[in-house]
């Protein structure tokens, strides 16, 4: 059960990163966090593409180890890693989240003032906490799966 764990999470974790960061399209990345039925479709359309990349990485799991999820436990941990995916990627309910935790400052962090030629930049308190809450949430999912 411990290697599968290792295993579930090193797929899971590497899906995210690929899924995040090369498959997730610009106007994903761009819209996602919009307001309206425009925002939660980017936001959707990026869970889709970026739970089959963790479908792929769990069946080459598979395929190399031989090792034999349980399907209402993979349902359930892909479900669970989707969801809360969404919820962090519509941006406002991760922000009201560090504001109520007390870290809305550091969400600032990086991030481009206004009226200023910033140059926007992935070490953004926002990006910090955005990713940190994906990996806590995948940690739980390989949890389910394994």
């Amino acid at each position: 059960m411990t290697a599968a764990f290792a295993a579930v999470f090193a797929a899971l974790y590497a899906a995210h990163q690929v899924a995040d960061h090369w498959v997730q399209t610009q106007h994903q990345a761009d819209h996602k966090g919009r307001p309206g039925w425009p925002g939660r479709a980017a936001c959707a359309a990026h869970v889709a593409t970026y739970t089959l990349t963790a479908v792929v990485a769990l069946a080459l799991l598979a395929a190399v180890t031989g090792w034999r999820p349980d399907p209402g436990a993979l349902l359930t941990g892909l479900a669970v890693s989707a969801v809360t995916h969404y919820i962090a990627d519509r941006r406002s309910p991760l922000f009201r989240l560090a504001l109520v935790l007390g870290s809305g400052q550091f969400w600032t962090l990086g991030a481009p003032r206004p009226d200023r030629d910033d140059n926007p930049s992935l070490g953004t308190g926002a990006y910090a906490l955005d990713q940190s809450w994906h990996v806590g949430w995948l940690f739980v999912a390989a949890l389910i799966i394994a």
